[in-house]
């Protein structure tokens, strides 16, 4: 059975590489830097100054800081502990795919699926009072994810895994940062 999953995960992900074709690939690699997200993390950092003001957006910010290296090392940890190879680096199937980057560390789960969805969760919950327009923060996580499988680096599992482990931390935090705001803030 779980080798059955796993045969359907590697045939689902080469056929969504095949989607891809070299005129797109540029595109995605643009996407999958984290650094080209800035201005999107600009336009995220202005909205909770302006929406919740500085006292309580400093707070946010140490608590993003704070979600972010949790959902890197989690993630770390359940790469050392299942140590699934990417799929460029897997001999059953790197052939059949074409290789734009070779990270070398482990595929499940996926870091960039975990963390942006961890984060737009949060940040969405927060700010979906004040504005409805966040909703396309959805995007983000979205977009950042299946550059991954473009990009042949992560199995279909490892960015569901990811993203559902992501969710499930964003609104944990945000509870936490409800409980938080309401001992700090309120006093």
């Amino acid at each position: 059975m779980f080798d059955k999953i796993i045969d359907l995960d590697k045939n689902f992900l080469i056929y969504l590489h095949g989607l891809g074709s070299e005129k797109w690939d540029f595109i995605w690699l643009l996407i999958t830097k984290q650094t080209n997200w800035i201005p999107v993390f600009l336009v995220v950092i202005y909205l909770l100054f302006h929406y919740l003001g500085w006292k309580k957006s400093l707070f946010v910010l140490v608590l993003m800081a704070l979600m972010i290296t949790f959902s890197d090392q989690f993630t770390n940890m359940i790469r050392r502990t299942f140590e699934r190879l990417r799929p460029i680096n897997d001999t059953s199937i790197n052939e059949q795919l074409r290789i734009l980057i070779h990270p070398t560390s482990f595929s499940f789960t996926s870091g960039h699926a975990t963390t942006s969805t961890m984060v737009a969760t949060f940040v969405i919950l927060l700010l979906k009072p004040y504005t409805k327009h966040i909703l396309w923060f959805v995007l983000f996580p979205i977009f950042f994810a299946y550059s991954r499988l473009y990009l042949g680096v992560h199995f279909p599992i490892d960015i569901l895994t990811g993203a559902t482990i992501g969710f499930t931390l964003g609104y944990l935090f945000y509870k936490l940062h409800g409980y938080l705001s309401s001992k700090i803030f309120t006093s």
